[in-house]
């Protein structure tokens, strides 16, 4: 599965002529940022030796890493001047070689942060596997690997390549880049060139009121959620799929009575749809063609007694967007209830995890055949025989290999450092250290911050089912390009308000929150929001954007109105706002409303059009050009939301550097499928205020996406996760391992498996059967609640048979 993609050699075969209403826009559109001289470049076109003795022009190294046969060279077939430089590579097993500005204060241009710079070079090129690679000197931790911007196709004459880098980070005073390759061949350059983007922006002019444009807003909508949803799925056409299943209420799984509901968010309106099986805390994801796997669920809800708990279902559905309908696909292995799902590069989807049909831990792999359209037998699937949890966030890495954060539901973590990293082809887990309180991010969330080019993984929050603490308010940072990746510790979550039954009181000390909703927004930020302090109790109101750039988070933004607890969702509109749904406390009751927030970016002025998009159908390594009607500072893919139990680890923002001339831009896809797994994707062009445009729909494949035994050089950073430390060992074929029927953080020794009495009560709840009896009247427990056998919490001190 460390999969890597050849790009198509050459272009898109056309970029077609802008449209006469387009050239009308043109006209009267405020005046693009351009870059201009002077080129920060020394050195430009090689014309100036090195100092005696040097091999190299003056102001250029020889740079790159891995088992090549290689050489550089000066030469005179120049673009301009009399010199040019060559650079082949006759034999490749890793790495690449690229000409680089020296990494030096004398050399290396100096840049400013925010600023972005528009970079170009002359080339002659016999292999697509060419690269603009560029390196930033952070101001603490020194000379580091940035970026890959851009595919140059091949080219046997002169051609010219320009691009435009990202907004420069923080901490950053030098840059240095060069063209890499990557492939056997050989490529030539000259004069290249580095110049700042000019012409600031517009200031943004508020819109809203004071508050709207500083914290965002919330509003509920006047319809209600038909169904006790606990998955949502964002749509190829901009729906929304809300399953429930039987909606985690027993009666409903009695009577066969399993639901799902279709949101249109054009006219507000709802549509039940027929749902075949109890899809309830079952997994999903979307395929490369837009339908939605839907795997596995609950076979039966745990019993009374407690001597067993949920059963997973070895079902499997395909959801159509375009009929609205189910189909069925083959049986799984075994049964998953809370089963992972990650979609691969090459679009098979593996998952991992979950309780299996006799609600003992699950230990195997599954994985679905895109090319097969069906889940693979056993034997074709590697096997760790490890079990990862339940809805363990499994995330796909650039290089193919799978990076489990930590996050997962229920109880504690794995054995080890809580985190690690799988690689499919050799079958092998490597844990990476960092992950703090690794037995308390039940209901935790993980994202991979945008872009996904930088490969950073942030965690938020958590807590634990069974032992029931205050959740906490940690969050980690790892950064998988690093050699030997592991955890560090980011900024502690912003506090709001708790709710614990008595009135909404502030958040004091470590008190966090656990359910949380991460969501990635196109500004490049992401929204947290939503959450409680305990086990499906005290729902925490409070919602604040982190910001990758600074490793920051914002808090104090306006707060849904509505309690956002257990098998709650936040999720991306095309719209770029964000929808939340569900809360199911311990109680067993459900919130049916539905809230929109607009966040701050909305409230800015006007946004941005894409006004044309040539091909809504997108290659690997492909050039695309739209046409936007005023200048943006960026654009980028964001895969559509597929979230459940605070978990998407599908959830990507990919960044497209951009070519500009104009008001047309040209956008940079991404070579790798492991970057952007094949798919339909939201793209978002986004002004330098941070004003995004509404999405426009694209989908990215390809035959390269499908070729996943293909084994092809890529460009990445020689250093990506290269020097783990020793893997574990793969436990003994078994067929599965204990899992305590409590898992679902129920003590099944009282009332129905719909109503949740806590294992554990809160730290601040006495060990009496007053206070516990008062705790669960504050929070609308029944009153009376039937004791199932013995009475571990002693809740009947009367011993009628009924707790408190």
């Amino acid at each position: 599965m460390r999969l890597t993609i050849r790009r198509r050699a050459g272009r898109r075969a056309a970029l077609l002529a802008v449209g006469a209403m387009t050239a009308g826009l043109l006209l009267t559109a405020p005046q693009q940022a351009t870059a201009g001289p002077p080129n920060l470049l020394s050195n430009p076109g090689f014309e100036t030796a090195g100092p005696a003795g040097a091999d190299m022009p003056s102001c250029w190294s020889k740079s790159g890493w891995g088992d090549n046969d290689f050489t550089f060279a000066t030469v005179a077939e120049a673009h301009t001047g009399t010199k040019a430089m060559k650079v082949s590579l006759t034999r490749r097993v890793d790495g690449d070689r690229k000409a680089l500005v020296t990494e030096n204060s004398t050399c290396a241009p100096t840049v400013t942060p925010g600023k972005q710079y528009d970079l170009s070079a002359w080339y002659k090129s016999n292999t697509p596997d060419v690269s603009v690679t560029v390196f930033r000197r952070d101001t603490t931790a020194g000379w580091q690997y940035w970026t890959d911007l851009q595919n140059p196709p091949v080219s046997a004459a002169w051609a010219r390549t320009e691009v435009r880098t990202p907004a420069v980070p923080p901490n950053t005073d030098k840059i240095a880049w060069g063209l890499s390759v990557y492939g056997v061949g050989t490529l030539t350059t000259d004069d290249y060139t580095l110049e700042e983007v000019g012409a600031a922006p517009p200031q943004p002019v508020c819109s809203g009121t004071a508050e709207e444009c500083a914290k965002g807003k919330w509003e509920v909508i006047p319809a209600k959620n038909p169904v006790r949803s606990m998955h949502a799925v964002v749509l190829r056409n901009g729906k929304v799929l809300l399953i429930a299943g039987s909606g985690n209420d027993i009666a409903q799984f009695n009577a066969g009575t399993f639901t799902s509901a279709v949101y249109n968010p054009a006219n507000g309106t709802f549509k039940t749809v027929p749902t075949p099986v109890d899809m309830f805390c079952a997994g999903h994801v979307q395929l490369a063609d837009g339908r939605v796997l839907v795997m596995s669920g609950n076979k039966g809800y745990p019993s009374a007694d407690g001597t067993i708990g949920y059963q997973g279902l070895k079902d499997s559905y395909v959801f159509d967007p375009a009929t609205e309908s189910y189909t069925k696909t083959n049986d799984m292995n075994g049964g998953h209830w809370y089963p992972s799902a990650t979609v691969l590069g090459n679009g098979d989807v593996i998952s991992f995890g979950g309780l299996k049909e006799d609600s003992t831990g699950n230990v195997t792999a599954e994985k679905f055949s895109a090319a097969q359209n069906k889940w693979l037998p056993m034997n074709e699937v590697n096997q760790t025989w490890s079990y990862w949890g339940l809805y363990p966030s499994m995330i796909l890495m650039q290089d193919g290999r799978l990076f489990y954060s930590g996050s997962h539901t229920f109880g504690n973590g794995t054995p080890g450092t809580g985190a690690s990293i799988y690689n499919y082809d050799a079958n092998t887990i490597t844990d990476v250290p960092g992950l703090r309180n690794k037995d308390q991010r039940d209901e935790s969330a993980s994202v991979l911050l945008p872009p996904a080019q930088d490969q950073r993984v942030l965690t938020i929050g958590g807590g634990n089912n069974e032992t029931n603490p205050a959740a906490n308010r940690i969050t980690d940072i790892i950064d998988l390009k690093k050699p030997s990746p592991g955890y560090t510790a980011g900024p502690d979550l912003p506090q709001g308000l708790v709710d614990t039954g008595t009135g909404k009181r502030p958040q004091t000390g470590a008190e966090g929150k656990m359910y949380v909703s991460a969501v990635l927004l196109p500004d490049g930020k992401v929204l947290e929001t939503g959450g409680g302090l305990h086990d499906r109790a005290d729902p925490v109101f409070e919602a604040s954007f982190f910001d990758p750039t600074t490793n920051t988070y914002q808090p104090g933004l306006a707060t849904d109105p509505i309690p956002r607890t257990y098998h709650s969702a936040s999720f991306l509109m095309p719209d770029g706002r964000v929808m939340s749904v569900g809360d199911n406390p311990g109680n067993g009751t459900y919130n049916h409303n539905v809230s929109i927030y607009t966040p701050p970016y909305l409230f800015k002025g006007a946004r941005p059009q894409i006004t044309s998009v040539i091909d809504t159908q997108w290659v690997y390594g492909d050039t695309q050009r739209i046409t936007v009607n005023r200048p943006v500072a960026k654009a980028e893919l964001i895969r559509p939301a597929a979230v459940t139990h605070s978990s998407d680890p599908n959830q990507r923002f990919v960044d497209l550097p951009m070519t500009v001339n104009g008001n047309n831009i040209d956008l940079n896809v991404t070579s790798n499928p492991n970057l952007a797994p094949p798919g339909w994707y939201m793209l978002f062009a986004v002004d330098a205020n941070g004003i995004p445009s509404i999405a426009t729909w694209v989908h990215l494949g390809g035959p390269s996406a499908l070729a996943a035994t293909q084994e092809q050089p890529s460009a990445h950073e020689h250093s990506f996760a290269d020097k783990l430390g020793p893997a574990k060992q793969n436990p003994a074929k078994r067929d599965s391992v204990p899992v305590a029927p409590s898992v679902a953080g129920c003590d099944r020794h009282y009332g129905t498996a719909n109503v949740c009495v806590p294992t554990r009560f809160p730290a601040e709840v006495k060990d009496t059967s007053k206070a516990r009896c008062d705790w669960l009247a504050s929070h609308q427990y029944p009153k009376r609640l039937k004791v199932n056998g013995s009475d571990p919490l002693r809740l009947d001190p009367d011993r009628d048979g009924y707790a408190c």
